[in-house]
C-alpha cells in the first residue's frame, strides 16, 4: 500500500515538473503535443484520454465525467453539434491556444474527443442490449432467430419453432431462448450478424464445430464469445482495435469485432486439438490472454476482409 503511494506521488510530481519544462521549451501545452506529434489512431487518442483524465485543471478532468454521464445518448447529431465542439472549445479556453493554432487543434483533438465518446457511447449500448432478455412473442426476436437458422443451415427447413434441431447449429435444447439468458439479445445480434454478413466464414466455422473429435458447440461458443468481447470493451482493453479504426466506433464494430474472435477461436481450437468439450474453459482463458497480450499492443487493429465467397482473409496488424 505505502509503496503504491509513493510510487503515485512520485508519478504526479515528475509529471507536473516534465510538463511545466516542456511548456515552458515548446510554448505547447500537453494536448497540443500530443495532437502535433502523434499520427491520427490509437496512439493519439489513448494520449489525450489520459492526459484530459490527469489533468491538474478540474474544467478539464471533469470533461470526462460529463462525456461519461451523456454517453446514454446515441444523438449523432448531439455528439457533433454540442458536446464535442463545448469540448474542444473548453480545452482550448483554459489552455489558451494560440487562435492561429486553433484550427489544428481543434480538428485533432475534436476527433480523439469524438472517438473517446463514440466509445463511452458503444459501451452503454451494448451493455443496454446484453440485458434485454429473448421474447418469443416479441416478432423481431424471432425473426432474427429464424433467419440465423436461414442462413446457417439452407438446405435443411425448420420443421417446428421448437425443435431438436436446433441442436445441429450448436443450442443445448430444443429451444434456443434458454441459452440467451446471459448476453440477451446481444448475443443474437452476434450470431445474426456473422451468418448473415460473413456467411461462407460462418458455414465454415459451423463445419468445423461438427468435427466428430474436436467438435464444439457452435451457438453456445458464439455466444461465450459475445460475452468475451463485452467484456473486453468494457473494460477498456479493446480501444486499441477501436481507436485505430478510421471511423468512431459503433455498434456494427462491435459486431465485426465479435466475428474476428469467433473466426479466431475456430482457429485456436481446432489447432489445440481438445480431447473434448470438458477443455473448454481452458482453452477459452488462453485464447483471451491470447487476445488481451495483441491488443497491448499500441498498434492492433483486427480487420477481417472476405473478398468472396470462395475465399477468407483475416489479417492482423
Amino acid at each position: 500500500m505505502w509503496l503504491y503511494l509513493v510510487r503515485n506521488y512520485i508519478y504526479w510530481y515528475l509529471r507536473k515538473v516534465i510538463k511545466w519544462f516542456l511548456r515552458q521549451t515548446t510554448k505547447l501545452c500537453e494536448l497540443q503535443r500530443i495532437c502535433y506529434a502523434q499520427p491520427v489512431g490509437a496512439r493519439r487518442t489513448l494520449n489525450v484520454e489520459r492526459s484530459l483524465r490527469d489533468s491538474t485543471r478540474p474544467q478539464i478532468r471533469g470533461l470526462l465525467t460529463v462525456l461519461d454521464a451523456r454517453a446514454s445518448d446515441r444523438s449523432f447529431y448531439l455528439a457533433r453539434s454540442i458536446l464535442v465542439p463545448n469540448a474542444v472549445s473548453t480545452i482550448t479556453r483554459v489552455k489558451r491556444i494560440d487562435q492561429c493554432e486553433y484550427e489544428q487543434f481543434n480538428n485533432a483533438l475534436g476527433q480523439c474527443v469524438n472517438n473517446i465518446w463514440s466509445y463511452m457511447q458503444l459501451v452503454e449500448e451494448i451493455k443496454t442490449s446484453a440485458a434485454i432478455q429473448y421474447d418469443c412473442t416479441n416478432d423481431v426476436h424471432e425473426k432474427s432467430l429464424l433467419l440465423l437458422w436461414d442462413e446457417l443451415m439452407p438446405n435443411d427447413r425448420l420443421e417446428n419453432r421448437v425443435t431438436k434441431q436446433w441442436q445441429d447449429i450448436g443450442f443445448q435444447g430444443d429451444d434456443p431462448k434458454t441459452d440467451f439468458r446471459g448476453m440477451g439479445i446481444l448475443g443474437l445480434d452476434n450470431l445474426v450478424y456473422f451468418a448473415s454478413k460473413y456467411t461462407h466464414l460462418a458455414r465454415r466455422t459451423l463445419s468445423h464445430s461438427m468435427h466428430p473429435i474436436h467438435g464444439y458447440a457452435f451457438a453456445i461458443v458464439g455466444i461465450n464469445i459475445t460475452s468475451m468481447a463485452l467484456g473486453l470493451v468494457v473494460d477498456g482493453s479493446a480501444k486499441t482495435h477501436f481507436y485505430n479504426k478510421r471511423n468512431a466506433p459503433e455498434y456494427e464494430d462491435f459486431n465485426e469485432f465479435y466475428c474476428y474472435l469467433f473466426w479466431k477461436f475456430d482457429k485456436f481450437w481446432l489447432d489445440a486439438k481438445p480431447k473434448d468439450l470438458m477443455e473448454f474453459a481452458i482453452h477459452r482463458k488462453q485464447f483471451e490472454t491470447t487476445i488481451r497480450q495483441t491488443l497491448e499492443n499500441i498498434d492492433t487493429v483486427f480487420l477481417i476482409d472476405v473478398p468472396n465467397d470462395n475465399t477468407t482473409d483475416v489479417l492482423n496488424r
